[in-house]
């Protein structure tokens, strides 16, 4: 349990740290869609935050075979948006912002997957389930964003085949 307790702890620190970056991303456009879409992320990343502190107090403080996690069966999908149509300053930074989400991402995911492995109860595994589910969908959408902003600054480089 000890090790299930510090696993959880660290998924809060990933999460807040996607919250930061996510914040601090806002803070590099004056686009209102990219500041309404990474403000959002910034608060899925919280409400992440919120399911593993609860999963936290209730293992800290509970028998080990009483513990149940009193979240949604359906939980909110994450927000979808069209990052395509979301704009930065320039291309580079675009590339960098999409990038890095696209790290913490597959960090994110990579380390669910791990703790999942490890995992003892299955209360915790459905915790897993979801935020593993969560993070593949804020991938999917980054990383379909990072190809297409990757392509257009090496048009802008020059260095487009045609």
């Amino acid at each position: 349990m000890k090790d299930e307790l510090l696993t959880i702890k660290q998924g809060i620190i990933n999460e807040i740290e996607g919250y930061e970056f996510y914040k601090m991303a806002e803070k590099q456009t004056e686009n209102k869609e990219a500041i309404e879409a990474l403000n959002a992320l910034a608060e899925e990343e919280m409400l992440h935050v919120g399911y593993l502190k609860e999963l936290y107090n209730k293992m800290k403080t509970s028998d080990e075979d009483d513990i149940t996690f009193a979240f949604s069966e359906n939980p909110p999908s994450p927000k979808i948006f069209d990052w395509n149509k979301i704009t930065f300053p320039t291309k580079s930074l675009a590339v960098s912002i999409y990038g890095t989400a696209v790290t913490l991402e597959k960090a994110s995911i990579d380390f669910y997957e791990k703790a999942k492995k490890e995992a003892s109860h299955h209360e915790v595994i459905k915790v897993y389930d979801l935020l593993i589910k969560w993070e593949k969908a804020h991938l999917e959408q980054f990383q379909k964003a990072y190809e297409l902003n990757m392509e257009q600054w090496w048009d802008e480089q020059g260095f487009a085949p045609f």
